[in-house]
């Protein structure tokens, strides 16, 4: 639990408070029965007539002592409350900035559904332990505990019946706890699955119409939504238990009481009042267990859920700082971009390490700062794979890749990427304005540069066709816009960042031929410093390039321009003429 300790540190007046105040609640429900027990032993006698100044005394103890355990009661309930909501709002914050710090690899390991889960579900069900947990932990135990001296008090004999029935009752609620917690576990992986079939479907709602998809989805859905029920069921049985023993433990130990007794009044051993306050003393102690089932049971989901976010806490982040932050504690200057040149040197790399096969082998170029450079290859053959070594989304196996001459591994990420722009091959878009949208690129710039940058990426044209322009909201994904017109909105968002590096992951695919040579126009014009890696499917996208390299099953099949490829290159050669040749066909 060391790793929650600091999440209780900030609040720790309220993690002591809660507690305390709920044993104010808890001494008045054990004196409570006490006093009732006086004013029917001693206030009232047997021929009818009572004791009136003795009741009013003992009632007014009792209308104090309910007071007391009213505020004990609410400000222990309050203080619980405040304690278990900042606990998980706090490890909430953790936890989500700890996924922002994963690298491409870390995320790999969870599903998107996976993630959702544990910074919402599971991160509830330990608050919901810590609240139980804070309002149970002393006030149960001291009810039993306190219940059990004076049961013990009031009739030693009687006792003895509540020491046989509670050891029988802890051994099978044990029983039944152990059995939830495995059940559990497997009911939280099912709500991932459950989460990641909404969210993908959700997601992709356009793609899932356009093919009439719709009736495998549903089947999708309801085969996720029916193993979670069936999951869930399957745990709950185990916890169903539990009620129903408690109350036969109940019931059994009353009627107990009762008769043994009612046999002592008989012969004169016990009063009345004593046989009620004896009783009311065994609810309370059996109640008391019950309150520690119900943390059990608690416990047993909040477990599973503690594991899966501790496994995310506990994530090894694979890209980090550390080689940069070791410089700065040494006195060094830290590098930031500020030419775009870029050098791959025997570059191999592969996402899963243990597999022998490399995704990219021996890869070695040189960039000069301000120069466009094509990439080009076969589906496949790890073009985007090696852009996402320079802003380190991912790292390299061996060799190294130098920005500005350094190592990328010297760089604080932020300062490395601060410097790089990169549309990804996925075109992403937020819920908000368009204007919302371009800033995410540049939050300081005024409304004027927005047009401008706009313009140079061909999107000012369409955004002012809306009625709302750069106010008008893009739905999640922007689904509400056109392909293209998505990508020339990447385009400009990531032009907004002045970047050195430009990486253009096949970004104006969806973009017509006359309208992406305008563009690769206005790039050459308005910002020729910029050092420019444009991934595309068609030649005429990098056909004027400075360099083109060709990659075909991640190793450099020929590096030159275009002149050159198309005398030299075989690879380039057969991309040339395949395409050459659809366009004679059209």
């Amino acid at each position: 639990m060391k790793i929650y300790a600091k999440y209780v540190k900030p609040y720790w007046y309220a993690f002591i408070l809660g507690p305390v105040l709920m044993i104010v609640e808890v001494v008045g429900e054990v004196v409570m029965p006490k006093l009732l027990q006086l004013i029917i032993d001693n206030g009232i006698n047997i021929n009818g007539t009572g004791n009136v100044p003795y009741i009013l005394k003992i009632g007014v103890l009792m209308v104090i002592t309910a007071a007391l355990m009213l505020l004990g009661g609410v400000g222990g309930a309050y203080f619980s409350i405040k304690a278990s909501v900042n606990f998980a709002g706090d490890l909430r914050q953790d936890v989500f900035e700890k996924v922002q710090k994963f690298s491409f690899a870390n995320i790999e390991k969870f599903s998107t559904g996976s993630l959702v889960t544990r910074l919402t579900n599971d991160i509830t069900n330990v608050q919901n332990l810590v609240a139980m947990s804070l309002r149970m932990m002393l006030r149960a135990p001291g009810m039993f505990i306190g219940a059990l001296i004076m049961a013990f008090m009031t009739n030693a004999r009687l006792a003895i019946v509540i020491v046989i029935i509670i050891p029988l009752l802890s051994i099978v609620l044990f029983l039944i706890m152990g059995k939830g917690f495995p059940r559990f576990k497997i009911m939280q992986t099912k709500i991932d699955r459950l989460n990641s079939v909404v969210q993908e479907n959700i997601t992709n709602a356009r793609v899932v119409k356009s093919f009439v998809r719709e009736e495998r989805e549903i089947e999708k859905f309801e085969d996720a939504n029916s193993d979670l029920k069936d999951n869930t069921l399957r745990a709950l049985k185990i916890v169903i238990f539990t009620m129903p023993v408690m109350t036969l433990a109940m019931n059994i130990t009353t009627m107990a009481i009762v008769w043994f007794g009612g046999r002592q009044i008989l012969v004169g051993d016990m009063p009345i009042g004593k046989l009620t306050l004896f009783t009311t003393y065994t609810v309370q102690i059996l109640m008391s267990l019950m309150f520690v089932s119900f943390i059990m049971i608690m416990g047993s989901r909040a477990l599973a859920s503690s594991e899966r976010i501790k496994e995310v806490l506990r994530t090894e982040i694979d890209l980090n700082d550390d080689e940069a932050a070791a410089n700065k504690n040494a006195g060094k200057t830290l590098p930031v971009v500020t030419k775009g040149s870029i050098e791959f040197k025997n570059v191999s790399f592969r996402y899963y390490k243990k597999n022998k096969q490399n995704v990219l082998s021996n890869i070695s170029f040189k960039v000069e700062p301000g120069q466009t450079v094509g990439i080009i290859g076969s589906t496949g053959s790890g073009k985007t794979s090696m852009v996402q070594l320079i802003p380190r989304l991912y790292d390299v196996d061996e060799g190294e890749v130098l920005v500005d001459g350094i190592n990328v591994k010297e760089y604080m990420l932020d300062d490395l990427r601060g410097g790089v722009g990169m549309v990804l091959q996925k075109n992403t878009l937020f819920t908000g304005t368009i204007e919302e949208n371009l800033r995410w690129g540049n939050e300081h710039a005024d409304h004027a540069e927005i047009e401008r940058i706009a313009g140079y990426a061909q999107a000012d044209t369409f955004i002012k066709s809306f009625s709302a322009g750069y106010d008008t909201v893009l739905d999640q994904g922007g689904v509400n816009v056109s392909g293209g017109q998505k990508q020339r909105l990447c385009i400009a968002r990531a032009l907004l960042k002045h970047p050195k590096i430009l990486i253009l992951d096949d970004s104006t695919s969806a973009v017509d031929t006359a309208t992406e040579a305008i563009i690769r126009d206005n790039f050459m014009k308005e910002i020729p410093d910029t050092t420019k890696l444009i991934i595309a499917q068609r030649i005429s996208s990098v056909i004027d390039a400075d360099k083109i390299i060709v990659l075909d099953d991640g190793e450099i099949a020929g590096e030159g321009v275009h002149g050159e490829l198309i005398k030299n290159c075989e690879t380039y050669q057969e991309i040339y003429y395949s395409q050459m040749e659809k366009e004679d066909a059209v």
